[in-house]
Order: C-alpha cells, then sequence, then structure tokens
C-alpha cells in the first residue's frame, strides 16, 4: 500500500466515523429531546468548519467532508437552540442563553483567525486537534452533568473515537509535530473516559 492510499484512507476514516457522530448526536437528540453537544463545541465546530469550507478551503475531498460537517453541525445547533433553554431556564433566560451563544460563536471565530495566523496555521491543522480535545473533554462534563445518557449514547462515543484515531495515524505519519502527537494521545484518551463512562452508565440503568 502506498503513502498516498494509507493518507487517503486516515482522511476518508476520519470524515466517515465523525460524519457518522454526528448523525448519532442528532438521532438520540431527536430521541430524547435533549441537545447532545455542548454549546462550545458546537461554536467552535461551525467556526472551523465555515472557515475551512470557505475562507481557507482544503483539498476538494477535505473540502467536501467539511461541508457535510457543517450541515450536521447546524442540525446540531437547531436542537441545541430548541432543547437548550428547559434545560438552563433556572440560571439562564432564553434571551441570556441565545446571547451567549452568539458572543461565545464570535470568540470561537477570532480566536481561531488567531490561531490561524499565530501559527501559520492556514490549513487548520491545530485549530482541528485543540477542538476535538476540547470536545472530548465537554462530552465528559456534559454526561457528568447529567448523570444519565440524555443526548449521548455509546455508538457516539465509539464512533468519536475511532474518527479521532484515524486522524492521529494520519497526522502522525505525514504531518508530525510534537504538540499535535500529545493532543491526539490526550484526545484518544479522554474518548476512552467517554466509552468507559457511558459503559459504566448503562451498567448502572440496566441494574435497576
Amino acid at each position: 500500500m502506498t503513502e498516498l492510499n494509507l493518507l487517503l484512507i486516515c482522511q476518508l476514516g476520519m470524515g466517515l466515523f465523525w460524519i457518522i457522530t454526528y448523525i448519532l448526536v442528532i438521532y438520540k437528540g431527536w430521541q430524547d429531546k435533549k441537545y447532545g453537544m455542548p454549546m462550545a463545541a458546537i461554536c467552535a465546530n461551525i467556526s472551523w468548519e465555515f472557515i475551512f469550507a470557505f475562507i481557507y478551503p482544503q483539498n476538494d475531498l477535505q473540502r467536501y467532508i467539511t461541508l457535510i460537517w457543517l450541515v450536521l453541525d447546524i442540525f446540531i445547533l437547531m436542537q441545541f437552540l430548541r432543547y437548550a433553554p428547559s434545560e438552563y431556564r433556572r440560571i439562564l433566560s432564553k434571551k441570556l442563553l441565545y446571547g451567549s451563544f452568539l458572543v461565545t460563536l464570535l470568540f470561537s471565530m477570532l480566536m481561531i483567525f488567531g490561531i490561524i495566523y499565530e501559527f501559520q496555521d492556514f490549513e487548520g491543522k491545530y485549530t482541528a486537534f485543540f477542538q476535538n480535545l476540547m470536545m472530548s473533554g465537554l462530552f465528559i462534563a456534559l454526561l457528568l452533568q447529567r448523570g444519565n445518557l440524555a443526548g449521548q449514547s455509546m455508538g457516539i462515543a465509539v464512533c468519536k473515537m475511532v474518527g479521532t484515531l484515524f486522524a492521529a495515524v494520519g497526522f502522525y505519519l505525514y504531518f508530525r509535530t510534537p504538540l499535535i502527537t500529545i493532543i491526539s494521545m490526550a484526545t484518544l484518551f479522554y474518548d476512552g473516559l467517554y466509552i468507559l463512562l457511558i459503559y459504566r452508565l448503562k451498567r448502572k440503568q440496566l441494574a435497576k
């Protein structure tokens, strides 16, 4: 197998499994009437996908994958805007929640542009890996905050980890940097922890 073919497999694997992750988040959110992705992760994802689909587009294959992610994240955002107010009503009004979302989206855009110019990262490598690590932590925080599997599932956790693994292998083989390698290892650790926590919650539910 040539290096180009292996890199293509990693790119397709990453894209496919994260597409499946987003679809499962949408499905579980619709099923449970709960949002399945925290606000900061949604804002970071939409910002990154918009920037690298339209402002700094990558190769044609990655651009198509990024556009699919963007469309799916818009559906995830719609679920957040629909279901989050009832979950936050004790501490935030609907207007304040929506205002916080807009401010978070703005800062996400600005921070990504800041990293692009600070690191000359016009392919979005560093921002993508940082965001994936952040998302792993936020999924765990959401799970612990709720104490149940509302909006979350083993399928989401496993597919996210497999997508992360494809990305980590591809970048380790061809675009290796110490920072991205460390971020990849940390992300895989927290993805594994996320799977373990979901497994334990599922066992606790079945034991009742």
